[in-house]
């Protein structure tokens, strides 16, 4: 044993230093000492000096600058260029775009937990709380879905006037331009609670809100621009649309075809500089109805006008839908939401350099500024649309199901439905978290690039699942369409927010990952701009510094993650109480699985990463389930850790921490390298896989919450359109939940004395009757069972139509095809 134990007190340090992620030369004098310490207390001699010389073999070439950048540094840095992949220019500016916050602590394997919880509370300002109270909750008592998606397939007159003059449209412009100046939380809880109720309203309002025209002038408009052009948004006098997408760039929206050549041109009456663009768009919502239309195109300088460069890069243009030559197309149908979405198209539309965003000085920047502005607007309009959706189905969902009986019980009660229902409890949880975190990330200034494509993606995936098992509930209601169907209209729209600001397969397996492994690293990306500076000496010091930094990062990342993975994460410095603890040492594991996987991934796969798509996906499954998990502790503590909350907490959790060893398992058994797949599994699962998806009991409990009247439930349920209006039938029903909790006592001392008491009348009214007559049940009882009878009626019924009224307007029955008939 005295011969072993130098080398086991080697390993112990080493593993110590690398766990707290010493310096190497605290690393060499706390080895020396124990190594003393070890000769002491009677280790072996000669096993001691072996392992001192061992220590001095790794410390002195490491430690001495001298040794260590000729033989070590230099070759390596030969090695890392010609790995490194390159980057295109599109890859360039998508990074650079970008700032980091909290998920780049995820990143780093070992979370400074006090960054998430010292950053403000998400409040929302006095005047943006008025306006979400007042105009925001009268624009959804004006709103009847039914009309709008069935009757007009559009908003009604008064609407439109509504939404302008109480400028809806202006919710972004700054206070100085006539708009409302308020922050990016304001506008997520406007759309939220809009989405509640209609996501045609909604889309709506948000579009313009998100990128389009008024977000692309504040940040880049010249003076002139923002002083006619932001007035006119924030009041309505221009309705904005911006046109990206077409036919043949879709996700990939830098191989955009449309071009504009640099020309002489007249405009108002004047010979000036100009592009003459051609495009052909589709999908873009409001152009129908715009007034002012923003342009993505290729601008080309064949003749040299502006300069030597020819293709001068994709610029950006504001285009006054008079412009002789644009040419408006009818309008698409999106899934029985018919919001004004339509093509436009336009062949030599002449528009001089002034009309382009931020005039001669920004063409050819228009990829560098759309991608600023797309994780602002990625991060709040389709996060915050589905926010609203799935709250308002959670307890809507949660009322009708204790309300709807079958076999003598409330629906809720049954195992099968209470499933369901912890899935809505929880991912409606989650998205609400979810949602804001990312609207609060802009807020305090960031361009959250990678927040941004995970809250996208989650939000809409985990909205589609919430839709999906609130129709499984309600069944025959949900599918009956009409005016008292409050589900139909969001499962068909679902795929929508699925498709659009990029679509979620493309998010997950390309860009949540490919660029949070490169953005939020904190050693990759300086990496790589070190090896690419001019100065030789320069380069070589700088990466230097970063190579070795990384190479600690990655030493400290295995010892954590088998040590975590040995003790199941019960151990080490963590905040939270009691109860919450936990679950932050387990996101320490987690970062720390993370990081080695990621920096396995590049140093073997290097450029080829990229194209494992599967791999990338399942490692941005990880870091997207890290960034939930913490937005959910986040408000947790925020609302000031209400234990009547830990039942969506935990099943939240639970859910997510599965998911990420359901991902990390993909990811390690089907690694490229396989041998390698092995070790990092002995590490990061030492003693196999052990989370679970949340239990039954929790299922319940989160269930349950959605059927009973509690404080957990309202604050769900905050935010959102729950008046019970003759137009909001999802209101009303929630309404009703108290009182249906009240009634169900006597409700089930009536049917007992029905069974059991000979009650000879078949109505309802009769059986009432006879109840009180033979003193069965009170007067008010009765009152109280009739008024239970006209809820329960009201939540089950669904509509029925004439033939005629279900036919397209433009329907003739002369100009039918006749059948023969036998």
């Amino acid at each position: 044993m005295s011969i072993a134990a130098p080398f086991l007190v080697l390993l112990l340090v080493g593993a110590f230093a690398a766990y707290h992620r010493m310096r190497l030369a605290t690393w060499t004098a706390l080895t020396a000492v124990a190594l003393v310490a070890a000769w002491l207390l009677g280790a072996h001699p000669v096993a001691t000096i072996v392992a001192a010389v061992i220590t001095a073999l790794i410390a002195v070439p490491l430690l001495v600058p001298a040794i260590r950048l000729p033989t070590i540094t230099a070759p390596l840095l030969g090695f890392y260029t010609k790995i490194l992949p390159p980057l295109s220019e599109t890859e360039r500016v998508a990074l650079e775009a970008g700032t980091v916050g909290f998920e780049g602590e995820l990143f780093s394997g070992k979370p400074d937990w006090q960054v998430l919880l010292d950053q403000p509370a998400p409040t929302l300002t006095a005047e943006e709380q008025a306006f979400i109270d007042g105009p925001v909750e009268e624009l959804c008592r004006m709103t009847n879905d039914w009309d709008i998606t069935h009757v007009r397939a559009d908003l009604p007159p008064e609407m439109w006037e509504f939404i302008k003059k109480n400028k809806f449209f202006g919710m972004i412009v700054p206070k100085e331009y006539g708009g409302l100046g308020f922050s990016a939380l304001g506008n997520h809880k406007v759309i939220q609670k809009l989405a509640s109720v209609s996501s045609v309203v909604s889309s709506t309002v948000g579009v313009p809100n998100s990128l389009g025209p008024a977000e692309l002038l504040m940040h880049y408009g010249t003076q002139e621009q923002k002083d006619h052009y932001l007035p006119r948004l924030a009041d309505g006098r221009e309705v904005p649309c911006f046109a990206l997408t077409g036919p043949w760039a879709g996700s990939d929206a830098t191989s955009i075809p449309d071009f504009g050549i640099v020309c002489m041109g007249d405009w108002n009456g004047a010979n000036v500089v100009g592009v003459k663009l051609t495009f052909d768009k589709r999908y873009i919502t409001l152009a129908p109805v715009a007034s002012l239309i923003g342009m993505a195109f290729r601008m080309y300088d064949p003749d040299g006008i502006l300069g030597d460069k020819r293709d001068i890069g994709i610029s950006l243009a504001l285009l006054p839908r008079e412009t002789p030559g644009i040419d408006i197309g009818r309008r698409h149908f999106p899934l029985n939401s018919p919001f004004q979405n339509g093509p436009l198209s336009g062949r030599e539309v002449f528009i001089p350099l002034s009309q382009l965003i931020g005039g001669e000085a920004y063409a050819g920047k228009g990829w560098q500024m759309l991608v600023e502005c797309l994780s602002i607007g990625r991060s709040i309009t389709l996060p915050s649309t589905a926010s609203g959706g799935a709250k308002l189905a959670a307890v809507a969902t949660g009322s009708y199901a204790r309300i709807r009986k079958q076999f003598g019980l409330s629906i809720g009660r049954f195992e099968g439905v209470q499933e369901a229902l912890a899935r809505i409890a929880g991912n409606a949880y989650t998205i609400s978290a979810l949602s804001e975190a990312s609207a609060a990330a802009v807020a305090r200034g960031e361009l959250p690039a990678v927040p941004s494509t995970i809250s996208k993606y989650h939000c809409t995936e985990m909205g589609r699942q919430v839709a999906q098992d609130a129709m499984d509930i309600h069944g025959g209601k949900g599918i009956i369409l009409g005016p008292k169907n409050y589900l139909g209209r969001a499962w068909q729209a679902s795929p929508i927010a699925i498709t659009v600001e990029g679509a979620n397969i493309m998010t997950r397996s390309l860009m949540i990952f490919g660029q949070g492994a490169i953005l939020c690293h904190p050693w990759v990306l300086k990496e790589m701009k070190a090896a690419t500076l001019e100065d030789e000496d320069e380069r070589l010091r700088e990466f230097d510094r970063n190579l070795f930094g990384h190479i600690g990062f990655a030493i400290s990342n295995a010892v954590r993650s088998l040590w975590f993975g040995l003790t199941g994460a019960r151990f080490g410095k963590a905040p939270g109480d009691a109860y919450t603890r936990r679950f932050y040492r387990k996101l320490n594991r987690y970062s720390a699985a993370l990081a080695l996987c990621a920096d396995t991934s590049m140093l073997l796969l290097g450029g080829k990463l990229k194209f494992k798509e599967s791999l990338s996906g399942r490692l941005g499954d990880v870091l997207s389930q890290l960034y939930i998990t913490s937005a959910l502790l986040k408000r947790y503590e925020d609302w000031g850790r209400p234990e009547a909350d830990q039942p969506l907490l935990a099943w939240s959790f639970h859910d997510a921490v599965h998911k990420m060893e359901v991902s990390l398992s993909a990811a390690l058994r089907n690694f490229p390298v396989r041998p390698v797949g092995w070790l990092l599994w002995a590490l990061i699962f030492p003693l196999g896989r052990r989370a679970q998806a949340p239990s039954d009991r929790l299922g319940r409990r989160a269930a349950s919450l959605l059927m009973t009247p509690n404080e957990a439930r309202d604050r769900l349920a905050e935010g959102v359109f729950t008046t019970p209006t003759a137009t909001n039938p999802a209101g009303r029903i929630d309404s009703y939940l108290p009182a249906v909790v009240l009634a169900e006592p006597v409700e089930r001392k009536f049917l007992k004395a029905l069974k059991s008491s000979g009650i000879e009348s078949l109505t309802f009214a009769e059986q009432l009757e006879e109840g009180v007559r033979e003193g069965w049940i009170t007067a008010d009882e009765r009152r109280q069972l009739e008024e239970l009878r006209e809820m329960t009626v009201d939540a089950i019924s669904v509509d029925d139509f004439d033939p005629a009224e279900l036919r397209s307007a433009g329907y003739r029955e002369d100009d039918q095809p006749q059948r023969d008939v036998a």
